[in-house]
Protein backbone atom coordinates (compact mmCIF):
# COMPACT_ATOMS: atom_id res chain seq x y z
CA UNK A 1 0.00 0.00 0.00
CA UNK A 2 1.35 3.29 -1.00
CA UNK A 3 1.14 6.57 1.36
CA UNK A 4 1.79 9.89 0.32
CA UNK A 5 2.14 12.85 2.92
CA UNK A 6 2.90 16.23 1.54
CA UNK A 7 4.23 19.18 2.98
CA UNK A 8 5.33 22.83 2.55
CA UNK A 9 1.95 24.76 1.59
CA UNK A 10 1.22 27.84 2.91
CA UNK A 11 0.50 32.26 2.48
CA UNK A 12 2.71 33.45 0.58
CA UNK A 13 2.60 36.56 -1.08
CA UNK A 14 2.01 37.14 -4.98
CA UNK A 15 6.09 37.02 -6.61
CA UNK A 16 7.10 34.74 -3.89
CA UNK A 17 8.09 30.81 -3.97
CA UNK A 18 7.33 27.59 -1.85
CA UNK A 19 8.29 24.12 -2.27
CA UNK A 20 5.94 21.51 -2.02
CA UNK A 21 7.26 18.27 -0.89
CA UNK A 22 5.53 14.38 -0.64
CA UNK A 23 6.85 11.78 0.84
CA UNK A 24 6.12 8.49 -0.64
CA UNK A 25 6.09 5.14 1.47
CA UNK A 26 5.35 1.47 0.06
CA UNK A 27 5.99 0.20 -2.87
CA UNK A 28 6.48 2.76 -5.86
CA UNK A 29 9.24 1.29 -7.65
CA UNK A 30 6.96 -0.05 -10.75
CA UNK A 31 5.45 3.47 -10.84
CA UNK A 32 3.71 4.64 -13.86
CA UNK A 33 3.25 8.46 -12.79
CA UNK A 34 4.06 10.98 -10.50
CA UNK A 35 2.49 14.32 -10.39
CA UNK A 36 0.90 17.38 -8.89
CA UNK A 37 -2.20 18.25 -9.17
CA UNK A 38 -4.17 20.91 -7.21
CA UNK A 39 -7.81 21.67 -6.47
CA UNK A 40 -9.52 25.63 -6.26
CA UNK A 41 -12.71 26.27 -4.48
CA UNK A 42 -15.61 25.06 -6.86
CA UNK A 43 -13.09 24.39 -9.55
CA UNK A 44 -12.31 20.70 -10.78
CA UNK A 45 -8.93 19.42 -9.85
CA UNK A 46 -6.55 20.05 -12.56
CA UNK A 47 -3.02 18.75 -13.33
CA UNK A 48 -0.31 21.31 -12.38
CA UNK A 49 2.76 18.87 -13.03
CA UNK A 50 3.68 15.09 -13.84
CA UNK A 51 6.31 12.69 -15.29
CA UNK A 52 6.25 9.27 -16.36
CA UNK A 53 8.59 5.92 -14.92
CA UNK A 54 9.76 6.90 -18.97
CA UNK A 55 11.16 10.11 -18.84
CA UNK A 56 8.43 12.53 -19.86
CA UNK A 57 7.43 15.20 -17.86
CA UNK A 58 4.19 17.22 -18.38
CA UNK A 59 3.07 20.80 -16.86
CA UNK A 60 -0.33 23.13 -17.26
CA UNK A 61 0.15 26.04 -19.46
CA UNK A 62 -0.34 28.52 -16.65
CA UNK A 63 2.56 27.40 -14.69
CA UNK A 64 5.25 26.70 -17.12
CA UNK A 65 8.34 28.55 -16.43
CA UNK A 66 7.20 29.33 -12.93
CA UNK A 67 6.65 25.76 -11.36
CA UNK A 68 9.42 22.70 -11.36
CA UNK A 69 8.68 19.26 -10.70
CA UNK A 70 11.42 17.07 -9.75
CA UNK A 71 11.90 13.65 -7.67
CA UNK A 72 14.81 12.46 -4.86
CA UNK A 73 14.86 8.71 -5.31
CA UNK A 74 16.73 8.52 -2.54
CA UNK A 75 14.35 9.48 -0.45
CA UNK A 76 11.03 8.60 -2.24
CA UNK A 77 10.11 12.02 -2.39
CA UNK A 78 8.78 14.44 -5.15
CA UNK A 79 8.79 18.11 -5.47
CA UNK A 80 7.19 21.00 -6.78
CA UNK A 81 8.97 24.02 -6.91
CA UNK A 82 6.60 26.83 -7.49
CA UNK A 83 8.02 30.55 -7.86
CA UNK A 84 6.12 33.75 -9.12
CA UNK A 85 3.39 32.50 -7.86
CA UNK A 86 -0.19 34.04 -8.41
CA UNK A 87 -3.27 34.39 -6.77
CA UNK A 88 -4.87 32.12 -8.82
CA UNK A 89 -2.42 29.59 -7.67
CA UNK A 90 -4.30 29.48 -4.57
CA UNK A 91 -5.85 26.05 -3.97
CA UNK A 92 -5.42 22.46 -2.20
CA UNK A 93 -2.37 20.88 -3.70
CA UNK A 94 -2.39 16.96 -3.97
CA UNK A 95 0.64 14.83 -4.47
CA UNK A 96 -0.18 11.60 -7.10
CA UNK A 97 1.44 8.77 -7.79
CA UNK A 98 0.14 5.99 -9.71
CA UNK A 99 1.36 2.55 -8.85
CA UNK A 100 0.09 -0.45 -11.81
CA UNK A 101 -3.67 0.47 -12.05
CA UNK A 102 -4.00 1.80 -8.63
CA UNK A 103 -4.29 5.75 -8.32
CA UNK A 104 -2.91 7.02 -4.89
CA UNK A 105 -3.35 10.65 -3.34
CA UNK A 106 -2.29 12.44 -0.76
CA UNK A 107 -4.37 14.26 1.96
CA UNK A 108 -3.28 17.63 0.14
CA UNK A 109 -1.85 20.50 1.31
CA UNK A 110 -3.07 24.42 1.47
CA UNK A 111 -1.64 26.95 -1.01
CA UNK A 112 -2.73 30.42 -0.83
CA UNK A 113 -1.33 33.44 -2.70
CA UNK A 114 -2.06 36.79 -1.82
CA UNK A 115 -2.20 39.82 -3.69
Amino acid sequence: QVQLVESGGGLVQAGGSLRLSCAASGNIFRFRAMGWYRQAPGKQRELVASFTSGGTTDYADNVKGRFTISRDNAKNTVYLQMNSLKPEDTAVYFCNVVVGVTTNWGQGTQVTVSS
